[in-house]
């Protein structure tokens, strides 16, 4: 199939675009950039030049393809009402061209456990953006959410656990909040690349699917880890202290974000194999340098 991708050069597109290309796909790559160009080319991708605020180009992008992998999104937490309308436009752009086809975009874990979950629309811009997408089922499209956990790790990450080192390192000294029990969902890159190959194959419309290697990673268990590849202390910290102490990713890091991943592992047969995020965090992969 020629499938479209968009985020194609980031974190987890750079993962899915091989996984794809192995299972026998042509891919079209979105590419903001020439260096992003550049980059999908390497992977073996078709590039094509363009950004998530071109919805010409993407309603034609995925007019001329079997089906779409919409990874992308504006990471900007100062933005998010605003990042949600650019993804809000992008979907609505492409959806029309793709009755009969499949759509995956995506997701996070935030306000569900389990897949069938359908959290409150108001808690974020994102999650009402996501319950937009999932109704395009009822137009045709075989829309599947891709809720991936608030950590996909692996060497070369520069999400979450990235930013808690990089404040760790800076204040030297690892923090946790409350008693640290609250745990956050973990899969590792190539497990989450894995997944969407699968979910393209086989997720029916209108589902929602877990990348989800790890069910919960209690966040003191992180900030240990942290704490031992960068040779500091660790400590806890009060909820009201979490954003002056940790910055952004405060609160985020004191909220849980668990969930389960056993439908996904029976719809689509999925095994995790991958390394765990301790055993990454162990590895140096996020502390050494």
């Amino acid at each position: 199939m020629r499938i479209f991708v968009t985020g194609a050069s980031g974190w987890i597109g750079s993962a899915v675009v091989p996984e794809l290309l192995a299972a026998g796909h042509h891919v079209v790559a979105l590419a903001r950039s020439e260096e992003s160009a550049t980059r999908v080319a390497g992977l073996g991708a078709e590039a094509l030049r363009g950004d998530l605020t071109d919805t010409g180009l993407l309603a034609e992008a995925a007019g001329k393809s079997d089906g779409v992998i919409h990874l992308g999104y504006h990471h900007d937490f100062s933005q998010m009402a605003e990042a949600a309308d650019l993804d809000r436009a992008a979907v609505d752009a492409m959806a029309p061209e793709l009755v009969g086809k499949p759509l995956l975009f995506a997701s996070g874990l935030l306000g569900v456990r389990s897949e069938d979950d359908r959290p409150e629309t108001g808690s974020h811009p994102r999650v009402a953006n996501a319950a937009a997408s999932l109704a395009l089922a009822d137009r045709g499209v075989r829309v599947v959410a891709l809720r991936f956990a608030p950590t996909v790790h692996g060497r070369g990450d520069h999400g979450f656990v990235a930013e808690l080192a990089r404040v760790a390192r800076e204040r030297r000294v690892s923090a946790y909040v409350g008693d640290g029990s609250n745990a956050w969902s973990a899969v590792h890159l190539t497990d989450a690349a894995r997944l969407v190959r699968l979910a393209l194959d086989g997720a029916p419309a209108g589902s929602a699917v877990h990348a989800v290697g790890e069910t919960g990673v209690p966040t003191r268990r992180i900030a240990e880890a942290l704490g031992r590849g960068l040779d500091v202390p660790v400590e806890s910290i009060p909820l009201d202290e979490a954003s002056d102490k940790l910055g952004w990713i405060g609160q985020f890091f004191a909220t849980d974000v668990s969930a389960s991943n056993d439908a996904t592992r029976a719809l689509l047969g999925w095994e995790p194999t991958g390394p765990t995020l301790l055993e990454d965090l162990d590895a140096g992969h996020y502390t050494a340098g």
